[in-house]
């Protein structure tokens, strides 16, 4: 049982980026789960351009560019944001140019950035 909940706990940190690959792995094997999921998401995201553009303001994505100098520093960082495992951090890390999180408020977004900056890292927000 402590497997279906760890396996639960990975699916709920994965990035939208590693959800949509996850996604398409299971279509290719025959398996739709997010079909329903996306058809009732699609309309309802697309339906008022206003209020989505207004939404995006509010939440933006802490984008890693480059670790700069100081990686080892940055990957402790990125842990203690994230809560990654050491070897999930260096490989977000190392590959530059992933989110390190997602949909954070304006406020939360700004600090994380400043921790990263801080540990040597180069960032932006989207």
């Amino acid at each position: 049982m402590a497997d279906v909940a760890k396996l639960a706990e990975e699916l709920l940190g994965l990035t939208i980026l590693e959800a949509k690959e996850l996604n398409d792995i299971l279509e290719e094997k025959g398996i739709k789960p997010a079909a329903a999921a996306v058809a009732v998401a699609g309309p309802a995201a697309g339906g008022d351009a206003g209020g989505a553009a207004a939404e995006e303001k509010d939440e933006f994505d802490v984008i890693l560019v480059a670790a700069g100098d100081k990686k080892i520093n940055v990957i402790k960082e990125v842990r203690a944001i994230t809560g990654l495992g050491l070897k999930e951090a260096k490989d977000l890390v190392e590959a530059g140019g992933k989110a390190v999180k997602e949909g954070a408020p304006k406020a939360e977004a700004e600090e994380i950035k400043k921790k990263l900056e801080d540990a040597g890292a180069s960032v932006e927000l989207k």
